[in-house]
């Protein structure tokens, strides 16, 4: 045990440890934030789809060498929730199908850029693709390489989502449960959930290199899927998924840390373990209660 602290207060004494700290914790709190109403709107995989918009867009500022990749995967995020919402009421195509379209072409199309770009001259080889292309969609270990501007952006970032949703929290609450009541009494819910798609993309965005395209919906579903298993209330459920997923996210970098293993993959397991022990606790209560 002795063993394990010491390493771990080696490990504290240097920056980017800290720095993925701070990162990963905010990253799990507003991921959890929106996770809820996600999931009961049944929407809960715009997170995969837009990351993998993201991954389409990080190829194309690669192989067109811009500095400032941000420049380029913002922007074309947001815009692919705001399309995404926009062809999901669309009656001919469905909301599930729409992100299946959207995910599935992007990633695709961002993966045959990055080869086209390797075999163009570019000088790189196609094990560097291919190690770019993991360390993106898996996260690797480019959240340790985090320096202090990419964490006051996260910081500004993640104000910015936590403040939303507090301003927002009792119009984002009714669009949740009945977008069709909150209509009539006169809720835009058109406004607000393109304000939840805008800011869910921002959330992937700066997650990017915490736990990667492919991993970044399981942060944002786990920790709402188990705080459902034992509360109802919609402020209980979103009191006790933060809790979980900033649990979760300390204990897998620490974990990472101590076994040298990936940070996303890490800290996705960690859920995953709480999503089953909450599942145990919902039914020994319910065994309890009969």
């Amino acid at each position: 045990m002795s063993d394990i602290f010491g390493t771990l207060h080696e490990y504290f004494r240097h920056d980017f440890i800290i720095y993925a700290m701070i990162v990963g914790l905010l990253i799990a709190l507003c991921s959890s934030l929106l996770g809820v109403t996600l999931v009961m709107k049944r929407f809960s995989f715009i997170g995969d789809g837009l990351s993998h918009v993201a991954f389409g867009a990080m190829a194309v500022a690669t192989i067109t060498g811009v500095t400032n990749n941000m420049l380029i995967i913002m922007p074309v995020t947001i815009c692919s929730a705001i399309l995404l919402l926009r062809t999901g009421s669309n009656t001919k195509i469905k909301g599930d199908a729409a992100i299946a379209m959207i995910s599935v072409g992007a990633l695709a199309l961002g993966y045959m850029l990055m080869n086209i770009a390797a075999r163009s001259g570019s000088g790189r080889t196609t094990s560097n693709v291919t190690a770019d292309v993991c360390s993106t969609l898996f996260g690797s270990t480019s959240i340790l390489t985090l320096t202090l501007t990419d964490v006051w952006i996260c910081v500004a970032m993640s104000a910015i989502v936590v403040a939303v949703f507090l301003v927002f929290y009792n119009k984002i609450f009714a669009v949740t449960f009945d977008e069709n009541f909150a209509k009539a009494t006169g809720v835009r819910s058109d406004m607000y959930n393109l304000l939840i798609a805008v800011v869910i993309a921002v959330i992937i965005v700066i997650a990017m290199k915490f736990v990667g395209s492919l991993l970044i919906s399981a942060l944002i579903i786990f920790p709402a899927l188990s705080a459902m298993r034992v509360f109802k209330s919609f402020r209980s459920v979103i009191i006790c998924s933060v809790v979980i997923s900033l649990i979760c996210a300390a204990s897998g970098i620490l974990i990472s840390i101590i076994a040298e293993t990936p940070v996303g993959a890490t800290i996705v397991s960690a859920d995953i373990c709480v999503f089953f022990l909450f599942c145990l606790t919902s039914f020994a209560a319910k065994k309890v209660s009969r």
